[in-house]
Order: structure tokens, then sequence, then C-alpha cells
């Protein structure tokens, strides 16, 4: 038995799940990856267990997997994960007659901290964004790319997955394909249509090398990647004297963010975004709650810095 290939009695189920995913749920290849790891993660830890393979698990000797995992340094995002995965195998086991029943169903995912996501302030944004100014075809072109991340909050698979079809700019939109395939339209301000259009004008004619649709080009010509983007912008941060820990996400953070700053409904927020649920949208309300927090407690200690200047000057005049 090689370390990728579990016993005979689960490797052809684990295949059959993975055909099933494929076929039904329509879930990227990355994803895909994820689920055959903890699959195969889990199968392999119950084959070094004497008393039961992985087909006998059941809810205690489940747990004392997930606390092995957890001692071998799994994060709890990631135990959450292998959780859910695992235990619709089961689910698909049961339905497709192989087992009775799922001895995993009511076995819950451990708590996950809520992380609440880092954002760039408007001045840095504009920071960010002024650093791209080089008047070289790759400059426009990286321009028009960071004003459209912050500008559309998009993910960075949606940004490189656009074709020149999904632009609207006479109508400042965008046609974009999120996860699970659904697409979604969203909205652009002036700044950006203004660098699509000059990227579209003076350097995209001069990257086409063949009659491709991708919106943004590399130097050969062809689609760029996401690597590439990211790579775009750390360097643009660290020019802008940023930290070099900025990534694409970070712009959709801060677009999120700075929509709820500006009152917009959470609603309107989480279809922009393409969030299938407003819980997940929600917890860019507590990056605005904690903001204010911080300025409220900014502003409580200046006045008390002030209200404690003042007795000292009227101590002073007393005296």
């Amino acid at each position: 038995m090689t370390p990728d290939q579990p016993d005979i009695r689960i490797q052809p189920l684990l295949d059959a799940y993975i055909r099933y995913l494929i076929a039904e749920k329509n879930l990227s290849p990355y994803t895909l990856r994820n689920y055959r790891t903890d699959l195969l993660d889990f199968a392999r830890y119950f084959e070094d267990q004497e008393d039961a393979g992985p087909l006998d698990a059941d809810r205690q000797s489940f747990r004392r997997y997930l606390a092995a995992a957890r001692d071998s340094g799994v994060v709890t995002a990631s135990l959450t994960r292998k959780v859910s995965t695992i235990r619709n195998f089961f689910r698909f086991l049961v339905r497709e007659g192989h087992l009775e029943t799922n001895p995993l169903a009511g076995v819950n995912a451990p708590k996950r901290e809520r992380r609440l996501p880092t954002i760039l302030t408007q001045d840095h944004l504009s920071s960010l964004i002024q650093a791209a100014d080089e008047e070289t075809p790759q400059g426009l072109r990286n321009r028009a790319i960071l004003e459209l991340m912050y500008a559309a909050g998009v993910r960075l698979s949606e940004v490189v997955g656009l074709d020149l079809r999904n632009l609207d700019l006479g109508e400042r939109a965008l046609l974009v394909r999120g996860k699970g395939n659904k697409e979604r339209m969203v909205l652009i301000g002036a700044p950006a249509e203004r660098a699509l259009r000059r990227y579209l004008r003076e350097a995209r004619p001069k990257l086409t090398v063949d009659d491709l649709p991708a919106l943004f080009l590399n130097r050969g010509g062809q689609r760029l990647s996401g690597r590439s983007v990211q790579q775009i912008v750390r360097r643009h941060a660290l020019r802008a004297g940023l930290d070099e820990r900025v990534h694409p996400h970070l712009l959709r953070h801060s677009f999120a963010t700075h929509l709820l700053d500006g009152g917009a409904e959470l609603r309107v927020v989480q279809e922009l975004l393409g969030h299938a649920s407003a819980s997940t949208t929600q917890i860019y309300t507590h990056v605005t709650e904690e903001q204010a927090r911080r300025v409220y407690t900014q502003a409580f200690y200046n006045q008390v810095r002030l209200n404690a200047s003042k007795d000292e000057d009227s101590d002073k005049r007393q005296k």
C-alpha cells in the first residue's frame, strides 16, 4: 500500500465519491484536491489503528482522529473542513447503500475563531494605486487591475478570468464568474473606468499576440495568471511604503468595509461580493464596529488628556 492509496476496501468508495463531486457539485480542482487529501488522511489514520478501519469509525474514534490531527498542528479552520468533508463522505456512503447509517451524524466541528479581516485605509489605497504610475503597457495594465480590484471588490480568480466581452464601460459594469460558476454583475466608478479605457486603448494592443478573449494579458500575450496579480499587488504595496503582506483579497476586504462605512446596506454589499449567505458578509460589520470602537477610545483618551491639561493650567494660575 502506497502513502496515497488506502486499503482495497475504501479506495473504490473514495474514487466513486470524487467522481460524484466532479459530476454533481461543479467544484474547482483546488477544492477537489483538498477533499481528496482530507479523505486519504482520514483513511490512513484508521488503517494504522489495530481495532478498526476507516469504515468502522464511530463518534468516539473520530474524535480521537481529530484530536490527533490537532496535536500534529492542524489549525481549526482545516479541522472544520475535515469534519465537513468526512461527514459528507459517510452521508454519500449511506445514500449509495454502502452503509446502513451515518456513524458521524451529529458530530460537530470545532468552533472556528472569528478573525476580523484587515483592511487598508483610503489613504493607503490611494498610495497603492498611485504607485502604479509607469507609462509602459504593463504599467497601464497594473493600474487598471488595482483600480478594478478595489472599485469592484472582485476576487483574484474573478479578475484573471475576465474576458473582453464581460466589460461594459458605457454602463460602468462588468460580468464576473464567481464561486460555483455563478455569474453576477458588479459596478465600477469613474477612476476604474478611466484606467480600463486607457489600458484597452494604449496598452492591451501592444500586449496582444494571438486573438485571445482575456481582458488582462502578460507580456507574452497570454492570460495573466493569479500568481502574477499577487506579485503586482505586493510590488506596488512595497513601492507605496506599505506592508509586504498586502495581498489581492485585502482590496476586497477594504471595498466591503468602506461601502458599509459609507452607509451601504448589508444586502447590497452581499450581492456585490457574490456571497451566497448574508452571514458571510456580516463579518465586515464587525470590522466597522471595531473601527468605531477604536475611534471612540482614541477620542475619549484625547478628551481625558485635554481635561487633564486644563486642570493643570488652572492649578498653575491659582498658584
